[in-house]
Formats: structure tokens, C-alpha cells, sequence
């Protein structure tokens, strides 16, 4: 069941997760036609969520979970593996961490749980300065930052005997990477990209990390990858694995991005939050992240006071 504050129409940055194939990132070339049919007749398309359970069981209620883009396609595998254990409906919205966490203190989306791609968008929200949305968080996986490629692109060979940081440089070379005012991975792009031009005496690098042609939504950058529009984007090992991306490492340039997890304070539906938080860091959903690229931290490691954490999760993180 959708619940009616998470509908978008298409285009709109945050996407449901729904079955793989529909919703995820592999259904964006699907979603775009829709799109652009729909605005050709003047209508605003909406797109169901597709494989999510149209109603709960046992427990019951929906749990409204703010993730970061780069984790679309993995929540479209463990929200109806949570669904599937629970009884409780996954209402999920993504974007970039840092905008969810302005939209949780702006209040414009529900909130009851938060996975943010690193620290900083969580902590962002802690004290009561800034609403005292977040108490604690627990670190419950990393992944390192690559280069994914698009294998049908002219350049995805010089991938196999060239240094990433001058295939990207060569010339009409399509790069995408996000924004870092809004997603933590954008500022890893910038860092990659500043400390590989100090490293290896390249300026065009340094270069491309103030060129904003190639900033783009993180939830539409697998779709522009796979459509072609691309040559490369910055991506987390997690979600190329998830959306079957080449990739290459960035060599010497060694950059690792740690997911968080929290129950956000005054969650509408706290017992379905603690329910899939207690999920999320158990070894069912494990077996998934780890399938899916991540490096597991069992138990997860926690940031704030331990009496802030939810009694029942408290045997999770340490």
C-alpha cells in the first residue's frame, strides 16, 4: 500500500521502492516513456508501486523509512522481505541524505526511520537547535566509492588499460556525479577528483570538480548510466552490485562511506520502526546487504547515548 503523503509524480526526485523491476533503478527507462507520454497529453502521471503488499497482517501499519538514493535498489529487495516477516507495510522515500534530513526538519516528509549514506546528515540533526529529530544512530555497513561504466559506452575499454583518472579526462568523456550540497557521495566525487589531481598533476580533474553539467540527482544517475547519457558516474559498490554496473576502483584514492541507521524521535509509527531497525540489523537482512556489495557491521556500531536507543534494539549495536 502506498501511503498517500509518499505519492510523486514522475520526475519527482524521491522514488518508492518497489519490486526491482518495476519501480527500482532498472525500471527507469520504463518510468521516463511513461512520462514523457503523460506530459504530452497534459497529464500528470503517477506510477504504483509495484510487489509491495497491498495490505498488512499480524502486526499490522505502515513504517514511513528515509534512505538514501544510493540504496534504491537494495530497499527494493528488503522492504518486502521485511514486509514478508513482519506483517508491517514499507513505505520508502529516497533521495539524497542530506536533503531527507533537511526534509525531516523541514517536515515536508513523514519520518519514522532514517538511513543515511554517512554521518553527517543525522548528526545534523541532533539537539534541540535543530528539532531534536535524531537522539542516536548506529553504523550498520560500509562501501568504498568507485567508478561504474556503461560497458557499451566508446570509452568502457580504455577502462581496462588506462588509469581512471585519464580515461575520464580524455576527450568527450561524459561523467556524472551528484551534488555535494545534497549527498554525501557528491562531496567523496569532489574529494576523489581534488585529491587525484594533486596526486597524479592533472588540473583537468580539479577542473571537473567544479564543473556542475555533470551534477545529477543521485536516484537518476543508474538510469542515465544504463540509457547511455553517461560514460561513468561515481558510485558506491554497493548499489553498481545492485544494479549489475562494471566498475573500476579509484587506485591510491581510497574513499569508504558508512550507512547509519535511526528511529527518528516522535516517529508516527515508533513500534513499526523499532520493528524494521531491529530487522535491518539482524542476519536476515544481513545476508541481503552483503549480497548485495556491503561490508556488515554486526554488531552495528552506535553513536550517542546507548539510553537513547530503543530497549529492544540495544543488543544490536555496541
Amino acid at each position: 500500500m502506498v501511503h498517500p503523503s509518499h505519492r510523486r509524480p514522475v520526475g519527482a526526485r524521491g522514488r518508492l521502492a518497489g519490486s526491482r523491476g518495476g519501480t527500482g533503478r532498472k525500471g527507469v527507462l520504463r518510468v521516463a516513456i511513461v512520462a514523457i507520454a503523460g506530459a504530452a497529453l497534459g497529464m500528470v502521471a503517477v506510477i504504483p508501486v509495484v510487489g509491495m503488499a497491498a495490505a498488512s497482517t499480524s502486526n499490522g501499519g505502515p513504517v514511513d523509512v528515509l534512505y538514501a538514493g544510493s540504496l534504491v535498489d537494495t530497499m527494493n529487495l528488503l522492504g518486502p522481505a521485511f514486509q514478508k516477516a513482519t506483517g508491517y507495510t514499507f513505505d520508502g522515500f529516497s533521495a539524497g541524505s542530506t536533503a531527507l534530513a533537511t526534509e525531516i526538519q523541514g517536515k515536508t516528509q513523514k519520518a519514522d526511520v532514517f538511513v543515511s549514506a554517512g554521518t553527517k546528515a543525522p548528526a545534523s540533526l541532533e539537539g534541540s537547535k535543530n528539532g531534536d529529530w535524531v537522539s542516536w544512530y548506529a553504523q550498520f555497513g560500509t562501501t568504498p566509492l568507485y567508478i561504474g561504466y556503461n560497458p557499451k559506452s566508446k570509452f568502457a575499454h580504455d577502462f581496462k588499460t588506462e588509469p581512471w583518472y585519464k580515461v575520464i579526462t580524455l576527450p568527450g568523456f561524459r561523467l556524472g556525479r551528484t551534488d555535494p550540497a545534497v549527498d554525501p557521495k557528491g562531496v567523496l566525487a569532489v574529494t576523489a577528483l581534488d585529491e587525484a589531481a594533486t596526486k597524479y598533476k592533472i588540473p583537468a580533474l580539479k577542473a571537473l570538480a567544479t564543473e556542475m553539467s555533470d551534477v545529477f540527482p543521485e536516484e537518476t544517475m543508474v538510469g542515465r548510466l544504463q540509457a547511455g547519457q553517461l560514460d561513468a558516474a561515481f558510485f558506491y559498490e554497493v548499489e553498481a552490485t545492485a544494479a549489475d554496473i562494471p566498475t573500476v576502483t579509484l587506485g591510491a584514492i581510497k574513499l569508504t562511506n558508512p550507512y547509519v541507521v535511526t528511529v527518528v524521535n516522535r516517529a508516527p509509527h515508533e513500534a513499526a520502526a523499532v520493528a524494521f531497525v531491529d530487522y535491518l540489523l539482524g542476519p536476515k537482512a544481513a545476508a541481503i546487504l552483503r549480497r548485495e556489495g556491503l561490508t556488515v557491521d554486526s554488531p552495528a556500531i552506535l553513536f550517542g547515548p546507548r539510553s537513547a536507543v530503543p530497549s529492544a534494539l540495544r543488543s544490536l549495536v555496541s
